[in-house]
């Protein structure tokens, strides 16, 4: 299976989950696998809302001491000690576009590597989500000025970050999705609020992640943050540079994000790819 990624309201990781689930993945093989981290202190919803009339696949993760509301504004707004004022991303810790503020314990990449090296997941489960918290922990370590093993993220770390990204990887798997196409990022303005005070938007770890690559980022004029680091993540891994032509759609997943906007539709739209022709 293809699939097409249309982030005109930008990615982040619990949206790219409540996308994929719409689209027909297995919630079964999701929870299973999650349930293999051996991570505790959280709880899963699963349920649709509305997002400007539009019905969409809710995906949260809600941590111990949080409420649900509080815990949906997580998809983007990060407190990037983070502490999670996104729907996780900042999810990073938040790869949310919620308002989180967590105070879980920091880990380092090696401790997320051994977190999922021990788990029972597929070699390609393991391989992909490791890349991407490489990606991660390489953007933070260039904004923060550290060496990438002293990287402690309260974000990469946090809970709801590895569940996000494993849970993606573990979807992917589920669907047999062999090639993903994105359109264009779109980022909003202004600044986001963190742990150590105020970030422009991109972020620092956004922007570090574009930085030499060959995605394309369009700034639209509305404030706010759209791309969270995982989802940045997520678009910079699994994307291979392939242009899209004309093709024809099959299944189509809408995933919630947790913000409203008022110039967008706070929704990752993800399309099954049929019959396409070369771009």
């Amino acid at each position: 299976m293809d699939l097409y990624f249309e982030m005109y309201s930008g990615i982040a990781g619990d949206m790219t989950i409540g996308a994929l689930l719409d689209l027909g993945a297995s919630k079964e093989v999701l929870e299973e696998a999650i349930g293999a981290l051996g991570i505790d202190g959280y709880r899963l919803v699963f349920d649709r809302v509305k997002k400007n009339g539009i019905d969409a696949y809710n995906f949260d993760v809600i941590l111990e001491g949080e409420d649900h509301e509080h815990s949906h504004q997580h998809h983007h707004h990060h407190d990037h000690e983070h502490s999670h004022e996104d729907h996780h991303d900042h999810e990073h810790i938040h790869d949310h576009h919620h308002d989180h503020h967590h105070n879980h314990v920091h880990r380092n990449i090696k401790d997320i590597e051994n977190i999922i090296n021990s788990a029972s997941l597929s070699d390609r489960v393991k391989t992909d989500a490791l890349g991407i918290f490489d990606i991660i922990a390489e953007a933070e370590s260039k904004a923060h000025g550290i060496a990438k093993d002293e990287v402690h993220f309260h974000e990469i770390g946090a809970v709801d970050s590895i569940i996000d990204i494993v849970g993606t990887c573990v979807l992917l798997e589920d669907l047999g999705v062999e090639n993903i196409y994105f359109s264009k990022l779109y980022e909003g303005v202004g600044l986001q609020k963190c742990a150590h005070g105020y970030m422009p938007v991109p972020v620092p770890a956004v922007a570090n992640i574009l930085r030499d690559s060959d995605l394309s980022l369009s700034i639209i004029d509305e404030y706010g943050e759209h791309i969270t680091p995982t989802g940045m993540a997520l678009v910079k891994y699994f994307n291979k540079g392939d242009t899209l032509g004309e093709f024809s759609i099959g299944r189509i997943g809408l995933g919630a994000g947790n913000k409203d906007f008022e110039k967008s539709t706070n929704i990752l739209r993800v399309m099954e790819v049929k019959g396409k022709k070369k771009a």
